[in-house]
């Protein structure tokens, strides 16, 4: 039987789409003002992400202690809430749509280790998150998932799959247990 051998784990193929004066600066940047706990207004964690080329739409609310491993690979839709210790784990594109809230202590995951190799290479997949979807407090959205229009990941829950468009999702895996319904 083969063993894991981790000492042969290279990540020689991965493009951040950066240069690493960059990601040194934004490393620092990240600790100072997005995952500390401190009273920065939230407008200039946005005026942040945005120097560092986050795509940000008007009214969007930065919660204090999250973490975004690359802003220029993440995209807001206007009026989204994120959460305080929001994790997105961007090492590829994450697109965040419209009136979305991602919840305390949620993780965007985009990166994940091919178990079947024994280098154990570093497999990635964007997110989706479209209008109006809610991951729950706790919650962890997979690599390569899409949230369709208007789904909920309930609390604690893990999107393993897509979600369908005004799903609500409980578990691990997440599975549906219902439709949403939008009452005016």
């Amino acid at each position: 039987m083969n063993t894991t051998e981790l000492k042969s784990f290279e990540n020689n193929n991965y493009n951040a789409k950066a240069g690493f004066l960059k990601k040194f600066i934004w490393y620092y940047f990240n600790i100072i003002f997005l995952k500390s706990s401190g009273l920065l207004i939230y407008k200039l964690r946005i005026s942040i992400l945005s120097v560092f080329d986050a795509k940000l739409g008007k009214g969007i609310v930065l919660k204090p202690s999250i973490s975004i491993k690359y802003p220029w690979l993440l995209s807001i839709g206007d009026h989204t809430w994120i959460g305080e210790n929001v994790w997105i784990d961007n090492l590829v594109q994450v697109t965040i749509g419209k009136n979305v809230c991602i919840s305390q202590g949620a993780m965007l995951l985009t990166g994940n280790h091919n178990y079947k190799k024994s280098s154990f290479d570093l497999i990635t997949g964007e997110i989706i998150l479209e209008d109006g979807v809610w991951i729950g407090a706790k919650a962890i959205v997979c690599p390569g998932v899409k949230c369709g229009s208007h789904a909920i990941l309930t609390v604690g829950s893990v999107a393993t799959k897509d979600l369908e468009p005004y799903g609500i999702y409980q578990g691990n895996p997440a599975v549906l247990i219902r439709k949403r319904e939008i009452l005016e």
